[in-house]
């Protein structure tokens, strides 16, 4: 891991259990094993460590969901695919959901609407997957559909009442059987 992801890494289990408002950039550091202004070696701020954090998991929520899209031979086995990536996303970085929940007001204009877009276009490899499995399906229903599991899939932080194992199982089931049953238009 590079010393970059540690930081993002070890900042996002620091907001996650703090809040971004009560993490110093020293506090990062010494959890780093580096003084806080070393870590000005790669972010500028800790405003520049949020941003860096959100911004980038949005990316490679969209680029690994477009892949997994990608490679699915029909709609049904990329919805299953997009699932089982969100579902993994969501277990393995149960601190960057908290984050992204709570500390969203905190990330510059900039960012923010950085993240706002590569979430659009996540949605929407959902959504256009949504809508070759049920055709004629309207493209807000799709996002509306995709969101509803999102939420769902997004409670890891909240519902850690299982192993890891078991609650995918649970949640990719859960998942699958709302967004492939039938659906009303």
């Amino acid at each position: 891991m590079s010393r970059r992801d540690q930081i993002l890494e070890t900042a996002a289990d620091l907001f996650a259990a703090k809040g971004f408002h009560g993490v110093s950039v020293g506090e990062i550091g010494r959890a780093c094993g580096v003084s806080g202004p070393a870590l000005y070696k790669h972010f500028a701020s800790k405003d520049a460590v949020l941003a860096a954090m959100l911004v980038d998991i949005s990316q490679r929520l969209l680029d690994e969901g477009r892949a997994r899209a990608e490679a699915a031979t029909d709609a049904q086995k990329a919805v299953d695919a997009l699932i089982g990536w969100h579902t993994d996303f969501a277990l393995r970085h149960r601190s960057l959901i908290v984050v992204q929940d709570r500390d969203w007001q905190s990330l510059p204009p900039t960012a923010r609407e950085k993240v706002r877009s590569l979430q659009r276009e996540y949605v929407d490899v959902w959504a256009g997957q949504l809508r070759r499995l049920h055709r004629g399906l309207h493209t807000d229903r799709a996002r509306v559909m995709a969101h509803a599991a999102f939420g769902l899939i997004n409670s890891t932080p909240h519902s850690g009442l299982i192993a890891d194992e078991a609650m995918r199982g649970v949640l990719h089931r859960m998942a699958l059987g709302a967004l492939t049953g039938p659906q009303t238009r």
